[in-house]
């Protein structure tokens, strides 16, 4: 990998500036680079990672959705994806191999917001031939940074 994707990656709070003296390059180039990468869409946005369960009164509620369909004859997974990808409540879509074609994670206040979205919307899609939903009840590390210490509320500490 590019040494700059993966410096930018890290921490992309980093200044042109900082960015050259890690990489070799002069404080333009890197900002040229970077330019470069945004425009070619390489770089396709930068994201804060937030630990939502830190906040005293959070309503966010996370689930993966398995989905498997029925691609189309002429657009295959692509036409399905984009659909998908079209709902608000969707924060990511991606074709898989194996048991099921896609997975898609969904963000909503309760469980059953997440629930009706599924059966209302998700599930009836032309496509579609069966859902699976599981939710997220607790995040360990996201984008590559550990978000909880070790605090398992189960008594592992007793082994």
């Amino acid at each position: 990998m590019d040494n700059l994707l993966k410096i930018i990656s890290e921490n992309p709070r980093l200044t042109n500036a900082e960015i050259a003296v890690m990489t070799g390059m002069t404080e333009d180039e890197a900002g040229e680079a970077i330019a470069r990468y945004e425009q070619s869409g390489i770089i396709c946005g930068y994201k804060t990672v937030i630990n939502w369960e830190k906040l005293e009164q959070t309503d966010k509620v996370t689930a993966i959705i398995e989905l498997k369909v029925t691609p189309r004859k002429d657009t295959g997974f692509e036409a399905i994806a984009e659909e998908i990808m079209g709902f608000d409540e969707v924060e990511s879509v991606s074709l898989m191999s194996g048991g099921y074609d896609f997975s898609v994670c969904v963000t909503g206040r309760t469980f059953q917001e997440i629930a009706l979205f599924v059966a209302k919307r998700l599930a009836p899609l032309d496509s579609v031939t069966s859902t699976a939903t599981t939710f997220v009840l607790k995040r360990y590390k996201e984008d590559g940074i550990v978000l909880s210490e070790r605090d398992d509320e189960r008594g592992a500490d007793l082994l």
